[in-house]
């Protein structure tokens, strides 16, 4: 089995173990970090550990369920993982939550999956192959203006009045999971999303592929592309966007001075 259908496959069968767990109720408790999270998520974190470092013992592990280990970053190839990224949205009872699961090779993911259970959809991409979701190709929006863009980011973020120039009137909407919001950049559904607080490995590696291979732009804020296994596993903002689109965002906040 290739590294897509083994992660793919997966991703789906821990996304129904997460269904099943969430009405028998769910065990809450909060992170050093204040985030919220569930007996389901460290469920799943452990039942793709055991899945995919049988099926793959010489790559490297990297999780937000899991405690780091630097061994990783000795490893050429390894596991970018998120078991259950949008857990508010699992939480709540809301579909907006997925499963995110890359392989990354030399800094860059090559095989990716994001499943989103509840919706039922699945996005995947291989390098150089392409990106699909539920078997459809995809590919990232035409849109070249700002103006009337569907954009995926916090409102009230937009109409902050220290912005230098207002932004324009767009379609704005929020999903709880991040690398669901940058799918729905690569599907089109949507023109961009727009994060400006520090993100981590796992909520960006496997969208990173489908993006790129949907031809969506992926940075942060400052233009510059991700590099994966690092020894601080953070980016400091996202700016993803059909490729006409992409430039007019990062005019817009490229002067922020913030790396993490």
């Amino acid at each position: 089995m290739n590294d897509l259908d083994l992660i793919c496959e997966a991703a789906r069968t821990v996304g129904e173990t997460a269904q099943a767990l969430r009405p028998q109720g769910l065990e809450i408790w909060s992170k050093d970090n204040a985030t919220p999270v569930t007996n389901a998520d460290m469920e799943v974190d452990a039942l793709l550990k055991a899945m995919l470092m049988q099926a793959r013992p010489e790559y490297g592990w990297l999780s937000e369920e899991t405690a780091d280990d630097s061994d990783r970053l000795e490893r050429r190839r390894l596991f970018v993982v998120d078991p259950i990224d949008g857990t508010v949205s699992f939480m709540k009872g809301k579909p907006y939550w997925a499963v995110s699961i890359a392989v990354v090779e030399d800094g860059r993911p090559i095989a990716a999956v994001v499943h989103a259970p509840d919706l039922d959809e699945t996005y995947v991409a291989e390098l150089g192959a392409g990106a699909r979701m539920n078997g459809r190709s995809i590919q990232a929006s035409g849109v070249c203006l700002v103006e009337d863009c569907g954009m995926l980011g916090d409102a009230k973020m937009f109409g902050h009045p220290a912005w230098p120039a207002p932004w324009p009137a767009m379609r704005i909407e929020t999903r709880n999971s991040i690398a669901y919001r940058l799918c729905l950049v690569a599907d089109g559904r949507f023109d961009a999303a727009l994060a400006l607080t520090a993100k981590s490995e796992w909520d960006l590696a496997a969208a990173d592929l489908i993006c790129a291979e949907a031809d969506a732009t992926l940075t942060d804020h400052k233009g510059r592309a991700f590099r994966y296994n690092k020894p601080v596993p953070l980016m400091p903002s996202v700016v993803c966007a059909a490729p006409a689109l992409h430039p007019l965002i990062l005019d817009r906040v490229r002067h922020i001075d913030r790396d993490r």
